[in-house]
């Protein structure tokens, strides 16, 4: 069956990215609550390690943090605590997440993130990929860039802590 090209409105993600000159490409899907990366990478036929997904936590202290993950693989909060020397690292609950980054849940975007110098960490096999699909601020909605974005854009430091 042939997808028909769908545009998607400019957020403050895309928003982010055209500021910057970052060249990306448009991938929008039919969100399905709690479909996550998988259903996405079905949508799209894509292989969901490919698919980045954007989860909000918090350390010890309720200090946001932004963790970047493949979406066929889980993060360790205890590898990611140890890394960062912090006592715990949990995800943030969902109105949390929202308050922080100015997105719905399902449709978080590290670009355009409302609360300004949150730390970003990404799993460091994510920028060993050509090209990867991240939420592009909405749900239903990926961009696909460069992994090297993630570090010159956002200060993104790579870390190890998948499952």
């Amino acid at each position: 069956m042939a997808r028909k090209e769908r545009h998607v409105s400019e957020t403050p993600a895309t928003q982010a990215l055209r500021r910057a000159g970052v060249t990306y490409t448009e991938h929008p899907y039919d969100y399905v609550e709690h479909g996550g990366a998988m259903e996405s990478a079905r949508q799209l036929g894509v292989p969901p390690h490919e698919i980045v997904k954007t989860l909000v936590m918090q350390d010890e202290r309720a200090q946001p943090l932004l963790v970047l993950m493949h979406g066929d693989r889980e993060v360790s909060t205890k590898a990611l605590a140890r890394e960062l020397g912090c006592k715990g690292i949990e995800p943030c609950r969902p109105e949390v997440a929202q308050r922080h980054s100015g997105y719905l849940v399902g449709g978080t975007s590290p670009f355009g993130f409302r609360r300004a110098g949150t730390p970003v960490y990404v799993e460091h096999s994510v920028l060993e990929l050509p090209r990867i699909l991240i939420n592009g601020g909405r749900r239903g909605y990926l961009v696909g860039i460069e992994p090297r974005v993630l570090v010159e854009l956002l200060g993104a430091r790579a870390v190890r802590c998948v499952v």
